[in-house]
């Protein structure tokens, strides 16, 4: 039986890993200052539990000691096993557990290792570790990966499948270190770089860390399986007479795992005061911490048998001196001895919480039968029964997850300020209802009052010369009657008459003149600010009114000029814009219809049109246009903005813009209206002003890929749908942005406009993602990005395949370039080979008309070997 497998030869490289500050070796025995319990239950005895494996016979035992018995004999029912001085004597040991040659790993994973890790699971601290000579099969029952036959795996893996089998990935987490002590020197098998790791001992505590490990966080039996390989192919390794591949290191496998407690919450209230709002609705959750210690020990040897020479035996001389430490500290806590030479060695320092500590202990003890190594067989028996003799202590460890209360307090206070907002928003809002209300009310009383007072006033007039008229015939009647009647006195009598008729005529119009004056005096307390007795509300309502008036009268004038100003771009030319202009200098169609004035000094006559522009531009002022931007009147918005945006079609102007707020403004503007016209030509300027790094940068920070992604889901028009993928493309295209891009769904976005099925929106949509994967394949190939690309998990791949020979060139080129930049990640072969790909990249590498983008398919088909064999596999010759 081999101790070690085939996972040592080649090498990995490592990924990018985090690098832990220290680990716990050593649980304190009280509860630390920051709320931590040490143990829920009182500390429970362990002892040390043995047990024995025999390997069987090898190909050169079989044929150099085929005349001889096998030294031991075993008794596996009985658990204990004989070891033989001669062909008629033998001594006879018990163990916890004895293993004949024919034992298979699950056997032995199950009797030494799972209960220790089903204790780590429970909060407790575990170690399994490996001991025995050379070549017995130390590695083989510890580190086996079980690549080709699932049944060979070791208790390594083994132990990750039942940690990931009973935990929830959701609330619970696990990380691994991997280390070797080798020439007493600790180093990182999943960092090389570190290869000298400091032992660091808490003087209060006993804790035992190692500052600058490597700590990572797995979250599956893969990621897991892989770190190992990584691991062990970096740990030293020799061919020597007992093992063709010996190892020469002490190989030390970290497992720290936290899990919730379920149903538990910690007696927050006790620490805090009782009324306390914290106290009575939100109680820390209770947190469990488990660290399995898996070691695979050296082998010990002795030169004359070894043939260590030169540096393997300097080896072999540390390997002896620390299995000899070990040896030492077992004898003493074996024989109950005051002192515990700890301190010997690194190992035994390492070691500390397994032998005597607060650890569950399992040691598999590994034997050869050989007749010729007897004297290792019968050291490495007893040095497993003193192991027996050692009694730990162990304690269970449990603490206030106060990180997980601290997010629920988190989104509770966010949830409440959100609601505050809203509240706010609402208030403001009826107060602006009801000031509009009143205005309305007000003016409605004023516009009825005056109607009626008017009304009045033609109803008296008309009354009044209708009684003139009256009296004036009867006088009329009067004279005739005098004169031909010659009565002088009736005609006294009817002149009395008509005077006292005519008399109260005056007097009537007098009351209607007086009521009349009356109803203009409350006219005038109604409509003149200076009326002492005025109502206060409707003088400030004046006021408004005539403020609005002057500014209204402001504006007009603005307006006015910002129009001359919008008619003189649109005359300068309608021919160039901003999307043309990507990162690797490739012209696009862009903005027809803001007319960009970038290209004006193209044209031979425009020189008096740009001095005219430019004197209008100053004298308007960049803060005034930009003010316009917030005009309740569309109109005016919808000329404010195209001035904008032909003034951000010139790199002269943009950090003007920028500086002034106008990034601000349209990006408030672009989520803010419900017009078309304004989204389409706001998303334009966005995106003439996102050619800038400075302002792709500004824009992610405000926020403008959520709202170019609302804009894309909600828009139907073409050309609104090209401004605003032109804007994403030109993001697309950093470096710095690519991971908050994603996040924030612009990628989504970027995929969910092809629905439009037009060309122009097509041709940005394929740009964009040619900048995406040409900016991923650059962070792949320095090292910043590891995994499947992006794209690739969104789902892009498909509509890229289906579009890589469209009859558009410039879809098609943009298209190529991105399959192009995605193969040469080699963890995106088999996607792209199950998605129709690779017959696409074999087409480019041929028939393509650009003779760079031919290069570089054939060049990425050639360096993957995954497309080479995928090709054989086809017979496809390039």
């Amino acid at each position: 039986m081999a101790s070690g497998g085939g996972y040592r030869n080649g090498t990995h490289k490592a990924p990018n890993l985090r690098t832990s500050s220290s680990f716990k070796s050593k649980l304190p025995t009280s509860a630390s200052s920051n709320g931590r319990r040490s143990s829920t239950i009182d500390a429970l005895s362990g002892r040390v539990r043995v047990a024995i494996r025999l390997r069987p016979r090898n190909a050169e035992e079989l044929a150099a000691d085929a005349d001889f018995a096998d030294c031991v004999e075993i008794q596996p029912e009985l658990k204990r096993l004989k070891l033989r001085k001669n062909n008629w004597d033998s001594d006879t040991y018990e163990f916890d557990e004895v293993f004949t040659e024919f034992a298979s790993q699950k056997r032995v994973y199950e009797v030494v290792a799972k209960p220790v890790v089903e204790s780590v699971l429970d909060g407790y601290n575990g170690t399994v570790m490996a001991y025995g000579q050379t070549g017995t099969g130390k590695t083989y029952t510890l580190g086996r990966l079980g690549d080709e036959d699932a049944s060979a795996r070791g208790i390594m893996v083994r132990s990750m499948e039942d940690i990931f089998a009973n935990i929830c990935l959701e609330t619970d987490s696990v990380s691994v270190s991997y280390l070797q002590l080798y020439m007493e020197t600790i180093q990182d098998l999943l960092n090389p770089a570190n290869d000298n790791i400091p032992i660091v001992e808490d003087q209060k505590t006993g804790d035992v860390s190692l500052p600058g490990a490597t700590i990572v966080e797995v979250r599956d039996q893969q990621s897991f399986v892989e770190l190992l390989r990584v691991g062990e192919a970096h740990r030293y390794a020799a061919n020597t007479k007992l093992n063709t591949e010996s190892s020469r290191s002490h190989a030390i496998l970290l497992v720290h795992i936290k899990r919730s407690v379920p149903g538990r919450e910690a007696d927050f209230s006790a620490e805090t005061d009782n009324s306390s709002h914290l106290a009575t609705n939100y109680k820390p959750p209770m947190l469990r911490k488990g660290k399995l210690v898996l070691v695979d020990l050296a082998g010990s040897e002795r030169v004359n048998k070894s043939g260590s020479e030169g540096h393997m035996l300097e080896e072999a001389k540390s390997i002896n001196l620390s299995l000899s430490a070990l040896g030492k500290c077992i004898n003493a806590l074996a024989e109950n001895s005051a002192h515990v030479p700890v301190r010997d060695s690194k190992l035994t320092r390492l070691l500390k919480d397994s032998f005597g500590g607060t650890s569950r202990t399992s040691l598999v003890i590994t034997i050869g039968p050989s007749p010729r190594h007897r004297a290792e067989t019968s050291s490495t028996i007893l040095f497993g029964q003193r192991a027996m003799k050692v009694e730990n202590m162990l304690k269970i460890k449990e603490e206030f997850d106060y990180k997980s209360l601290s997010k629920r307090l988190e989104v509770q206070v966010d949830k409440l300020i959100a609601e505050n907002e809203r509240i706010q928003k609402a208030f403001e809002a009826e107060v602006e209802r009801i000031r509009l209300e009143a205005h309305k009310h007000v003016s409605e009383a004023e516009r009825n009052y005056a109607e009626a007072l008017k009304e009045e006033k033609i109803k008296c007039q008309m009354e009044y010369m209708e009684s003139i008229k009256k009296l004036e015939e009867k006088w009329s009647l009067n004279q005739q009657k005098h004169t031909n009647n010659g009565q002088m006195g009736s005609g006294n009598e009817e002149i009395s008459e008509l005077k006292m008729l005519l008399q109260h005529e005056m007097l009537t119009r007098k009351a209607a003149e007086e009521e009349i004056n009356i109803l203009k005096d409350q006219l005038d307390r109604f409509t003149n600010p200076g009326s002492a007795g005025g109502n206060s509300d409707i003088l400030n309502l004046q006021s408004v009114l005539e403020e609005e008036i002057r500014q209204k009268k402001r504006l007009e004038e603005e307006v006015l000029v910002l129009r001359q100003f919008s008619q003189l771009t649109m005359e300068a030319g309608q021919t160039t814009s901003y999307l043309g202009r990507s990162r690797n200098g490739t012209a696009l169609p862009g903005l027809d219809s803001l007319s960009p004035l970038k290209n004006l000094h193209c044209k031979d006559a425009s020189n008096g049109e740009r001095s005219s522009i430019t004197n209008l531009h100053e004298q308007v002022g960049l803060h005034k246009i930009l003010s316009l931007l917030e005009s309740e009147d569309v109109t005016v918005r919808i000329h404010a903005v195209k001035v904008v945006a032909n003034l951000a079609a010139e790199e002269a102007n943009q950090e003007k813009i920028v500086e002034a707020g106008g990034l601000t403004s349209l990006l408030m503007l672009l989520g803010s209206s419900e017009d078309e016209t304004i989204r389409r030509i706001a998303a334009g300027a966005i995106a003439n002003l996102a050619m800038s790094e400075a302002n792709q940068e500004l824009i992610m920070t405000q926020g403008g890929i959520a709202l170019l992604a609302v804009t894309a889901a909600d828009a139907e028009d073409p050309q609104t749908l090209r401004m605003v993928a032109g804007a994403i493309a030109n993001l697309c295209g950093n470096d710095k942005l690519q991971t908050r891009l994603r996040s924030e769904g612009g990628i989504k976005a970027l995929l969910g406009m092809v629905r439009c099925g037009h060309r122009d929106v097509l041709s940005q949509v394929a740009r964009g993602i040619a900048n995406f994967a040409k900016c991923e394949s650059r962070s792949s190939a320095q090292g910043q990005k590891a995994g499947r690309s992006s794209l690739l998990e969104d789902g892009a791949l498909p509509w890229i395949v289906q579009n890589s020979n469209n009859e558009a060139s410039m879809i098609r080129r943009h298209v190529e370039l991105a399959l192009c930049h995605l193969a040469q990640h080699e963890v995106n072969a088999k996607d792209m080979i199950s998605g129709g790909a690779l017959w696409e990249l074999y087409r480019i590498s041929r028939d393509c008309s650009r003779d760079d983008i031919r290069s570089l398919a054939r060049r990425t088909l050639t360096s993957s070997p995954t497309f080479l064999a995928e090709m054989r596999r086809l017979r496809i010759e390039l």
